[in-house]
């Protein structure tokens, strides 16, 4: 098991950069894929990025290509999400995710067994 707790949200202007944190309890986190997801109101919940246990692969959302970059440091426990260019579309909930299975990144919801609470990203135009 694991628990994890988001920090980094907040206000910015569209053009403008965050970064999130996601903290990680426990001596497992660098046996763990760890991905990203967001939720708007009304809307499900989408995959936005993910990063395997070595992090060496990365997966990210088309919408979120070039603009955002995942990352982990394992020595840490800690994942982030460097988010540029941010763009109103991007204002959610976000949140992060651990999957305690082997193989390749996963972007359903359902597959990530451990969450964290979540952070909230708004984007005024």
């Amino acid at each position: 098991q694991v628990q994890l707790v988001e920090s980094g949200g907040g206000l910015v202007q569209a053009g403008g950069s965050l970064r999130l944190s996601c903290a990680a309890s426990g001596r497992t986190f660098r046996l763990y894929a760890m991905g990203w997801f967001r939720q708007a109101p009304g809307k499900e919940r989408e995959f936005v990025a993910a990063i395997s246990w070595i992090g060496g692969t990365t997966s990210y959302v088309d919408s979120v290509k070039g603009r955002f970059t995942v990352s982990r440091d394992n020595a840490k426990n800690t994942l982030y999400l460097q988010m540029n260019s941010l763009k109103p579309e991007d204002t959610a909930v976000y949140f992060c995710a651990a999957d305690d299975d082997w193989g390749p990144l996963r972007v359903r919801p359902e597959s990530y067994d451990y969450w964290g609470q979540g952070t909230q990203v708004i984007v005024s135009s």
